[in-house]
């Protein structure tokens, strides 16, 4: 049975990160206004003005936007095999139809708020066959093939946050086992031993240009606690923290 679980219609300021995540329902993104890019189970796309997003559910997405945007986007329960294999990016028509559909859904869901959720989902019900048939009728844009590099910039960028193997590997689209062979392969390094190394030039910098305390500096370089900090340091570089910073600074 089709159900409307929520809805929200949100502006985001130039430069918002959403980060990964997911749901237990199926996400419809609706973009307004604004540009960038987003990744959904692990295939990068690009949206624009007039584009929709269809997340599955627990498909771990997130997006980035370039420019100040504006979204409307709800949450729904349905049938797989109303929606199977229509997950990614697309245009909607020249007509808005989607957005048409979505505004009313809207208007229910916020003016009138003792609408009864069968009329919700009613509209929602409404909702899914020009769904069903603009994404049918058109071609998925072409996602990047290079799973596994775009992975890499993405640690790159957030080596200092908490990141798992199966964090990473569900954003590639690959199995936990296949993107760990897969990662090492290309890199001939482990995922986990990649952002160790990652921290560890960092908190080398920190230790030479700055006076931050060592406990500040492995919090800030995304160490659990300067104990474990400490530990992997004198592991991989061979002294502590201080003789380090001690030897640099001479």
């Amino acid at each position: 049975m089709n159900r409307l679980l929520y809805l929200a219609n949100d502006i985001h300021e130039r430069n918002t990160n959403i980060p990964p995540h997911q749901h237990e329902c199926y996400e419809l993104v609706y973009y307004i206004r604004g540009t960038g890019p987003t990744v959904i189970a692990g295939r990068k796309y690009r949206f624009k003005e007039h584009t929709i997003a269809l997340i599955a559910p627990r498909h771990i997405h997130s997006e980035i936007h370039e420019l100040e945007g504006e979204v409307l986007f709800i949450g729904f329960n349905a049938p797989d095999a109303e929606l199977k294999g229509l997950s990614g990016v697309y245009d909607d028509d020249v007509s808005h139809t989607i957005l048409k559909h979505l505004w009313r859904i809207k208007e229910e869901f916020f003016i009138r708020p003792r609408t009864d959720s069968e009329s919700l989902n009613a509209l929602l019900n409404e909702l899914l066959p020009p769904l069903q048939q603009i994404f049918g009728n058109r071609k998925t844009p072409h996602p990047s093939e290079d799973r596994v590099k775009y992975v890499l910039q993405y640690m790159d960028d957030h080596y200092k946050q908490k990141l798992t193997v199966e964090l990473l590997a569900d954003m590639s689209g690959y199995s936990y086992d296949r993107f760990r062979h897969l990662f090492k392969e290309r890199y001939n390094i482990a995922p986990l031993q990649y952002i160790l190394l990652k921290r560890l030039e960092y908190a080398k910098s920190l230790l030479t240009d700055t006076q931050m305390h060592i406990s500040e500096i492995a919090a800030d370089a995304g160490f659990a606690n300067d104990a474990q900090f400490c530990s992997m340091f004198k592991r991989e570089v061979g002294c502590t923290p201080r003789a380090y910073r001690k030897v640099t600074m001479s």
